[in-house]
């Protein structure tokens, strides 16, 4: 399989498709494509009909243009690892806040983008940001709580890859959270897949301003 990714400091969308192969151990070619340059998108056009990323392309034809597209896919191809809970009340919860995830909490991503490189302490706060956070805090902690972590449904699944860029925003940003959700930040950043991330990201040397983030 091949993943087209964009730049690890500042595309969301590609570090959750990305992590969930490289936690799960399944073997990959990643394909980086540097974004917001003046050849960026037809350069991604050239695998991926959205001209988009992430981009997940594997023999006989298959091609998937979506995060939570590509974890279904994966989840399908690879029913032996526990992609999702194999509990079916969990995991149609598990899909619940992942799709909310993915529609959702605009404001935090318009105000507290991506930057695993930077640093905004106290910054981007906006009445929409504490409300997502508020909402992202009662997700996590009701997880946790009704299944015993570390992660949100036990071990490591498509939901906390879903809420990993998340805790790189929280990271960079740093607003006040509650023990509870500051724990489980401190987890998913601790994560080989997820520090083996961070560390790439900062050795990028890619750099965009701040009115082209937003990946």
């Amino acid at each position: 399989m091949k993943l087209v990714i964009g730049d690890k400091n500042y595309s969301s969308w590609s570090m959750r498709a990305w992590l969930l192969l490289k936690h799960f151990d399944i073997p990959f070619t990643e394909i980086p494509i540097e974004l917001h340059e003046a050849d960026s998108t037809a350069e991604i056009l050239t695998y991926s009909p959205s001209g988009k990323v992430p981009c997940l392309i594997g023999e006989g034809g298959l091609r998937v243009w979506d995060s939570l597209a590509i974890a279904e896919t994966l989840a399908e191809h690879f029913p032996q690892h526990a992609l999702w809970p194999r509990d079916a009340l969990r995991r149609s919860q598990a899909r619940s806040i992942s799709a909310e995830m993915h529609s959702g909490f605009t404001d935090l991503r318009a105000n507290m983008w991506m930057d695993i490189r930077g640093s905004f302490p106290g910054q981007g706060v906006t009445p929409g940001v504490l409300a997502d956070i508020a909402r992202i805090e009662t997700l996590w902690s009701t997880c946790l709580e009704a299944h015993g972590g570390p992660f949100l449904y036990g071990e490591f699944c498509i939901a906390d890859a879903m809420y990993a860029p998340v805790v790189m925003r929280f990271n960079t940003w740093q607003p006040a959270l509650s023990p509870v959700a500051a724990s489980y930040a401190a987890r998913v950043t601790a994560l080989p897949a997820v520090a083996t991330w961070i560390r790439e990201a900062q050795n990028e040397q890619h750099r965009l301003s701040s009115d082209a983030i937003g990946v």
